[in-house]
């Protein structure tokens, strides 16, 4: 999982815009996401969704995101097809029916969770994690040991994951196969937890250690050096996301 949620440096629109632009554009799209029932909608948000994700250059990175969230969503879409009886009857149960309502339910539950985890995957790889946390700060006046512990959250995941992806190849060398059904994997990969679970408590201890050393409690917002002033393109951004979402409200 390495460059999971790691910067990627380039020079398109998104990687311009200002933090917090960023950041409302995200949660306006996944807002419109989730109040539309309107397949239009969901499929026009995904389209665009993808012409971001291609203008940024990061359409792999966007697909490997689409399967994860897809395979994840697939379990969710399951549950509604076996428990919302809606439309036509296609197949009865013992509890209800599966109808083409439920067919529906369970592709827009799909579609919904792609089209509104990719805005905010986007924005995590075109911005640097402090400058979301030192933006959050200067311009919404988030106070700082907020937007340190969600800057260190995000950057904790890739860590964590990379440390368990050492942990799994260190118990390959030793003979351990990973290969077989999901109830297998799920087995060998238990006894894994508590080695990353002493290693995040080390890695945890050392960044608080770090961050006391350097004047943690005495940080403001006025201690950022950077600022972080909207331009035109972030006003017209976030103006286009606005209509996103009240065209989604009204759909």
């Amino acid at each position: 999982m390495k460059g999971f949620l790691e910067y990627v440096p380039g020079d398109s629109l998104l990687h311009k815009m200002n933090p917090v632009a960023k950041l409302a554009v995200s949660l306006l799209i996944i807002f419109a996401c989730f109040i539309t029932q309107s397949f239009v909608a969901l499929i026009a948000i995904l389209v665009l969704d993808y012409a971001f994700a291609a203008h940024c250059k990061m359409m792999p990175q966007t697909v490997g995101l689409t399967k994860a969230v897809a395979g994840f969503s697939a379990i969710l879409a399951l549950i509604a097809l076996f428990t919302v009886p809606a439309g036509a009857v296609l197949a009865p149960l013992p509890w209800g029916y599966i109808g083409t309502g439920s067919i529906l339910a369970a592709v827009r539950i799909v579609l919904r969770l792609v089209a509104c985890a990719i805005p905010l995957f986007l924005t995590f790889y075109v911005t640097k994690i402090n400058d979301i946390s030192n933006a959050l700060v200067k311009v919404c006046h988030v106070p700082y040991r907020y937007a340190f512990v969600f800057s260190s959250t995000v950057h904790f995941i890739p860590v964590f994951m990379n440390d368990m992806s050492g942990i799994m190849e260190a118990q390959t060398a030793r003979g351990v196969e990973f290969d077989g059904g999901f109830a297998k994997k799920v087995r060998l990969m238990v006894p894994l937890c508590v080695p990353l679970l002493v290693s995040s408590v080390r890695k945890t201890n050392s960044a608080a250690i770090a961050a006391e050393v350097r004047g943690f409690n005495l940080r403001t917002r006025a201690s950022g050096y950077k600022e972080y002033p909207f331009a035109g393109r972030d006003v017209c951004a976030l103006a286009l996301a606005c209509a996103l979402f009240a065209a989604s409200f009204l759909v």
